[in-house]
């Protein structure tokens, strides 16, 4: 059965609460997955993507960035949010790097074998993640943001990197694509990007239909990103 409680852990002074989300009838530690949120925070979306990657057999965890209870409710809301981690990334990855503790400290979770899951901002995170040397075996970024953080150049990435990216997404022009391309070859990653015709950025939100603001849900590129991600979850344990 499948089982979700809250994991409280601190950074900063601010508290914050991710949600660790497995199967009970484990017998072994297993292989982990951390999810991280969009810029409006750790919501009900993330905490069901957890929920769907526990029932492949993986420990999930929806991480907490922004503090606990903490939530956008305006694209206002979700900028004063999400800005002070953009124009901080050492702040950022240093509470990246909190929250993956939190989540291999747990014991169902082999702390040696995770990887790291984020949609939108928090596609930025993982990316963040691998670019940071965080302990992670490999990052997957669902319609990420892909700009570099200006205080890892010169760093080798270890962790594998896939990228699944909406061809028509305005907040990432292609120039960005090719630069994160270059980016991962130079730091010698084992990478792959994913790009996906007739989609905007937020394609796996259902709740995405704002084409003037860029974000559209894609139910076709939704399903075959999911399946890009078990097959690379499955190459990589």
């Amino acid at each position: 059965m499948i089982k979700q409680r809250p994991v409280s852990y601190e950074h900063n002074g601010t508290l914050l609460e991710g949600m660790l989300v497995y199967d009970d009838s484990w017998q072994t530690a297993m292989p982990g997955v951390m999810v991280c949120h969009a810029w409006a925070g750790r919501g009900p979306s993330e905490i069901n993507k957890a929920r769907a990657i526990a029932e492949e057999g993986y420990a999930a965890f929806a991480a907490d960035l922004y503090g606990k209870g903490v939530l956008g409710k305006s694209k206002d809301e979700n900028m004063r949010l999400m800005t002070p981690f953009m124009e901080d990334r050492a702040l950022l990855q240093a509470r990246l790097k909190v929250a993956l503790k939190a989540f291999g400290d747990q014991e169902v979770v082999d702390e040696k074998r995770i990887a790291a899951i984020g949609f939108c901002f928090g596609g930025l995170c993982v990316l963040d993640m691998a670019r940071s040397g965080a302990d992670v075996q490999a990052v997957i970024s669902f319609h990420g943001l892909f700009d570099p953080p200006g205080n890892t150049a010169g760093n080798r990435i270890t962790a594998r990197v896939l990228a699944l990216h909406g061809n028509d997404d305005p907040m990432v022009p292609h120039e960005q694509v090719m630069a994160l391309a270059d980016e991962l070859t130079a730091a010698g990653a084992d990478w792959q990007i994913h790009m996906y015709g007739q989609t905007m950025h937020a394609f796996t939100n259902p709740e995405a239909n704002d084409p003037g603001f860029g974000t559209v849900y894609n139910e076709t590129a939704d399903r075959r990103a999911w399946q890009a991600l078990d097959n690379f979850l499955e190459e990589v344990f």
